[in-house]
């Protein structure tokens, strides 16, 4: 298949921290276009089986995905997974593993916003949220704007959780190797999700990306919705330089929240090897 597809291979739904169903995705995914779509909640493979009997129903091509979050330098990047085994035990386990602790960082982010006269956001945060297992800061940030402490959510990530503002809190995710390791031994493909959104100098992002493929990662978000024009040149030399294949996403939450829709974004660069093109044996 050819970079020029409609592929969307980045978004959330209710099962993690998205607005829509699994299938209202596919719905929109399709309406707009999209050929190939993989559902990619954070940490959670538990709506894979409704997005892709819904993709089918629509006929629409579908690779399964997944969102792991990985904590390398002391910052939380994440690793998109494709083409896995949905009912690989030893991912689940792993994704499990990586899910508990969400509700401690949840509690101590609802009492440091307590602190600056904030009450009531666990309990604010939580009527958000699909999957009690997978709360967020994107819940916190729903319950920031609908108390219209913010008047959106690029304003409560200015003056909130986020480093060194109230409600803000670490959390130790996977290791980057376990990430890989687990889409991998799972028949799938890894995948560094928007670099171009972390704090990395060149020197970080390069070990960054040395690690990951050791670990035997493979691809690279090139053209996702946080990614500037100028970036999507930059991810794509480093993809060739890396001998990494390329990736496309959205990384679409809600209609009302995400920068670009489902299937709305530009076509891959050309002399890039689409990742859809390794995984061909495993779209659905």
């Amino acid at each position: 298949m050819p970079n020029i597809l409609n592929a969307d291979l980045h978004s959330h739904s209710v099962v993690s921290d998205g607005t829509l169903t699994p299938e209202e995705l596919a719905a929109r995914a399709h309406a707009n276009g999209v050929e190939l779509w993989a559902l990619t909640d954070h940490d959670e493979i538990g709506g894979q089986h409704r997005a892709l009997a819904a993709a089918k129903a629509l006929g629409m091509r579908y690779l399964t995905g997944v969102e792991i979050s990985v904590t390398f330098a002391g910052q939380t990047v994440h690793i998109v997974g494709l083409g896995f085994d949905a009912d690989n035990a030893q991912l689940a386990q792993g994704l499990r593993k990586t899910r508990g602790g969400r509700d401690v960082r949840a509690q101590e982010m609802a009492d440091q916003l307590a602190k600056v006269g904030i009450h009531g956001a666990y309990e604010g945060a939580l009527k958000y949220v699909g999957n009690p297992e997978l709360i967020s800061r994107t819940h916190f940030a729903r319950f920031l704007v609908e108390t219209e402490v913010c008047k959106d959510t690029p304003e409560v990530f200015r003056k909130y959780l986020t480093e060194g503002k109230p409600g803000y809190v670490e959390h130790r995710w996977a290791g980057l190797g376990d990430a890989v390791h687990w889409i991998t031994e799972a028949g799938g493909i890894a995948v560094v999700a928007h670099p171009g959104r972390y704090k990395f100098n060149s020197t970080a992002e390069y070990a960054l990306f040395t690690e990951f493929k050791t670990h035997g990662g493979q691809g690279v978000e090139v053209v996702t919705g946080s990614h500037t024009p100028a970036e999507y040149i930059e991810y794509a030399d480093l993809a060739k330089e890396l001998g990494l294949c390329a990736s496309r996403g959205s990384d679409f939450h809600s209609p009302t929240e995400s920068r670009i829709d489902l299937g709305q974004l530009p076509f891959l660069p050309g002399q890039l090897t689409p990742v859809w093109e390794v995984l061909e044996s495993r779209i659905q």
